[in-house]
């Protein structure tokens, strides 16, 4: 009997775990820096609703050089998806140049949705 409890937690324990790494860890990810008339014009917000459909998770920020970093994680093809989507951006903005990097998955702290900062 105390076998079978003992071992009922440690099953417990490792769904936990299970489930927590499976939130947070993406199968992929990408650093994505997109320069021109980026600040202003709605890109942020833009890129957080496009990532959230595509059940992206991660952020985007204002950088002060005056471009936007796009750190995001999920599915190879719903992140494709994104950069696609990021060479233009929302209406009023100008997209110069997008630059892409592949990251390990792991080595970041993923939020469960997509964040503005």
């Amino acid at each position: 009997r105390m076998s079978i409890v003992i071992l009922a937690i440690i099953v417990r324990y490792l769904q936990t775990i299970y489930t927590v790494n499976s939130r947070t860890v993406p199968e992929a990810a990408r650093r994505i820096r997109v320069r021109g008339r980026v600040q202003g014009v709605y890109f942020r917000a833009s890129a957080a609703e496009r990532a959230m459909a595509l059940s992206l998770c991660g952020r985007a920020e204002n950088l002060r050089d005056g471009s936007v970093l796009v750190l995001a994680g999920g599915s190879a093809d719903a992140l494709a998806k994104l950069v696609a989507w990021l060479q233009t951006g929302p209406p009023m903005a100008r997209v110069d140049a997008v630059e892409v990097e592949d990251i390990d998955p792991a080595a970041q702290e993923w939020p469960a949705g997509f964040q503005q900062k």
